[in-house]
């Protein structure tokens, strides 16, 4: 079994008003890791150069042991299941032709599996592709890709436009895809709850730059929320303090556990208000 799923080593991509990186991070197989960024971040550039659809300036991005900027990427591209920020199918295709083009293309496609999925998904075979809406084409997006065997998914905003009910359906589905111990995701999602439920690592790129790459379990334990009568707030170290927000009744403070007294009484807080806290301070 392969030690990595993905390696990203010093990546960089420069354009005219923007440069992603240098990014280094390593996804080990079996694992789940979640990508987190405001809009512009640079997420889907990271996911298009893991895909070998943009070549870095700098570094290189290891995709299943294979670098995806040379020829070597070609053996394992079977091996990735992609769903980009919108499923990009034929628009006069239906669901059933779509599957009979795509068996033409994959070498391991397996029909059965594809069907079952478009069943579990409640996604008509015979309604064009182009009267689907945005939460109907992602949800075909991920039945293709889940149906050539992967080990492999790189998921774009893949619950982006999707009922909280359909949300909860696709990430049980990636739970079950994931519990395999070859099998490995990379997940960008505005929706920091919906990683938090899912993800065992966190990625966050801020303007380009990766602002945080940790274990989500250390990342929840790293940082608690303070809350003190504003004349207490002086005795936390100034280092502590990731956030602070004053209220009229005191102060409620997003500190680093490790650099408080543990005779301060904190509270556990959320994956997305570290996060979002994390980079208003960076």
């Amino acid at each position: 079994m392969q030690d990595n799923a993905l390696e990203i080593r010093g990546v960089e991509k420069h354009y005219d008003a923007f440069t992603l990186g240098p990014v280094s991070l390593t996804l080990p197989a079996g694992c789940i890791c979640g990508l987190v960024g405001e809009n512009g971040a640079g997420k889907s550039t990271l996911m298009r150069i893991a895909l070998g659809a943009e070549r870095p300036d700098a570094g290189q991005a290891l995709v299943l042991g294979a670098d995806s900027a040379t020829q070597d990427f070609v053996r394992v591209k079977e091996d990735i299941g992609v769903v980009l920020d919108d499923a990009n199918f034929p628009e006069t295709m239906n669901a059933h032709q779509v599957g009979r083009m795509l068996r033409d293309i994959y070498r391991q496609w397996r029909g059965d599996v594809y069907e079952a999925l478009l069943e579990r998904f409640d996604l008509p075979g015979r309604k064009a592709f182009k009267d689907y809406s945005r939460g109907m084409r992602m949800k075909l997006g991920l039945a293709a890709a889940l149906s050539h065997q992967p080990r492999l998914l790189l998921l774009d905003e893949a619950t982006s436009g999707l009922d909280p009910m359909a949300r909860e359906e696709l990430l049980e589905l990636l739970g079950e895809f994931a519990r395999q111990e070859d099998h490995s995701i990379l997940l960008s999602s505005h929706i920091v709850s919906d990683l938090e439920k899912l993800c065992d690592y966190i990625a966050c790129i801020h303007r380009g730059q990766l602002l945080l790459f940790e274990e989500k379990d250390a990342l929840m334990d790293a940082y608690r929320v303070l809350r003190l009568p504003m004349e207490r707030v002086g005795e936390v170290p100034g280092e502590a303090i990731v956030s602070r927000r004053d209220g009229p009744y005191g102060a409620e403070l997003l500190v680093r556990r490790a650099l408080i007294s543990p005779a301060f009484q904190t509270e556990f807080t959320t994956l997305e208000d570290i996060v979002l806290n994390l980079i208003r301070a960076a």
